[in-house]
């Protein structure tokens, strides 16, 4: 088992956003961006992959003790801070809805509703052109 299997199964079995990881590592002083920090996450196969290190690991272990027991000077209940975990982490039974609340339009209606602008009809350039080419028709 690699350091990145374990870093993977620690984010989800405590639910942890890569922004709370990145808070965490700032804890015990190490920076990490969230790019890099999904590099981590990724497939092996994946062109972006990187191998997550011993340091990494070791200060991720470090400030996750941090933040879930405290300091000695302010403990934490570690129960506590994984329940507010969950409540911030998005449910996989709600279903968002959509922020506009316009109009409603009819199914099956594809046509986009856009603003018409008042403009002055424009007179064509060039004539009607009638051709007359093809058989004659006989006149009555």
């Amino acid at each position: 088992m690699t350091n990145n299997d374990i870093f993977k199964k620690l984010r989800v079995a405590l639910q942890l956003r890569d922004d709370q990881i990145v808070e965490i590592l700032e804890l015990v002083d190490f920076r990490i961006s969230k790019g890099e920090l999904g590099n981590v996450f990724r497939s092996e196969d994946h062109p972006n992959y990187i191998e997550c290190g011993d340091q990494l690991l070791r200060n991720f272990l470090n400030g996750l003790v941090i933040h879930l027991r405290g300091t000695k000077e302010a403990p934490k209940n570690p129960m506590d801070v994984i329940k507010t975990h969950k409540k911030l982490a998005p449910s996989e039974n709600k279903v968002e809805k959509p922020k506009f609340d316009g109009p409603k339009k009819p199914a099956g209606s594809f046509k986009p509703n856009y603003k018409k602008k008042n403009e002055p009809k424009k007179e064509p350039i060039v004539e009607k052109v009638r051709y007359k080419n093809g058989k004659k028709k006989p006149k009555e």
